[in-house]
């Protein structure tokens, strides 16, 4: 089974997944994780993030895998690494870069295979995982993003300027040409703006169960 959920940054998507995720007994899967970590391996690397070639070869060699909910980058556990203001700023960028995309797609595809999941991310329900059995896409305002953002105390900007990063994010997440952030016509539609956690793992899990 595979449960697709689809959404902006500080919408909850990855709160809400892996709570589903222990109460259904299946694997979370953060898909954001793996741009994340190539981000971050590209930044460690000093590659230039304008270098699309270096960036896709550098991808290439590198061995992704997913491990008890953890992304493991050549033998590491990148997990606590993957939210510093530096990745923050620079996702966004290289996950726009379509060959990469691919790349990713196929890593996830082969890692769940064989496994019953929850995956969230920006096209989970419309390019990784069309076939989902259960799809949703959760929304919320740009000041609610901003603020649950901040509340997770990892990063170090101020408030208006983490909803300034959101916006820009959002902005290139929706305009991708490939991969871009939109509601898939047949995705259950969530804002999550004035609801808890527990409401919006609720209503999903009915979903789930109907």
């Amino acid at each position: 089974m595979v449960v697709a959920i689809d959404g902006p940054a500080g919408c909850g998507k990855s709160t809400i997944a892996k709570i589903i995720a222990d109460k259904l007994n299946i694997t979370f899967l953060n898909s954001g994780s793996f741009y994340r970590g190539i981000t971050l391996s590209l930044l460690r690397s000093g590659i230039d993030l304008e270098n699309h070639q270096e960036i896709i070869a550098h991808a290439q060699k590198l061995d992704i895998d997913y491990v008890n909910s953890r992304l493991v980058i050549n033998g590491e556990d990148v997990e606590d690494s993957l939210h510093t203001d530096q990745v923050d700023a620079h996702t966004a960028q290289v996950s726009s870069i379509i060959p990469l995309r691919h790349i990713v797609n196929e890593k996830i595809r082969h890692i769940t295979k064989s496994l019953s999941i929850i995956c969230e991310g920006r096209d989970m329900t419309t390019v990784v995982f069309p076939d989902a059995e259960h799809k949703f896409y959760l929304d919320a305002s740009i000041d609610v993003q901003a603020l649950r953002r901040f509340k997770q105390g990892v990063s170090n900007l101020s408030l208006e300027e983490i909803k300034e990063g959101i916006r820009k994010r959002d902005e290139i997440d929706k305009a991708k040409a490939e991969g871009a952030l939109k509601i898939a016509p047949d995705a259950t539609y969530i804002d999550t703006s004035d609801l808890t956690i527990e409401q919006v793992c609720e209503i999903i899990i009915r979903k789930i169960h109907n």
